[in-house]
């Protein structure tokens, strides 16, 4: 047998980035239970089973493109409104925000001036 073997990937751990699905799953969800909707009304609308729309909203399931634009759509939503709600999901908190120390003039490395027009 070769050498080379297959890797799965690695489960994510809590200080590695989210992945889409859960992120996309979570909205769906809020949005859903603001409205007051249940599973059944919004996977009906968008013609999407039941099942794979809860499996979604989970983060279980990675929905294609156009079942989501079905499922946002159902829900009143528009693509901004996703794009914007996994933007600021995705924003990092001022405390985790490193400042970058700026190099000091003596020390060695080039040098760069700043001009403002």
């Amino acid at each position: 047998m070769s050498e080379r073997a297959l890797h799965s990937v690695p489960d994510a751990r809590e200080e590695d980035e989210p992945l889409m699905r859960d992120l996309i799953g979570d909205l769906l969800r809020r949005a859903r239970l603001e409205q007051g909707r249940t599973l059944r009304e919004v996977a009906e609308e968008a013609q999407v089973s039941l099942p794979y729309l809860s499996e979604i909203e989970r983060g279980r399931k990675e929905p294609s493109s156009e079942v989501l634009a079905a499922v946002y759509r159902a829900l009143g939503l528009q693509l901004i409104d996703l794009v914007g709600d996994l933007h600021t999901q995705l924003m990092p908190r001022p405390e985790t925000i490193r400042p970058i120390s700026a190099p000091s003039i003596s020390g060695p490395g080039p040098q760069a001036m700043l001009l403002a027009a």
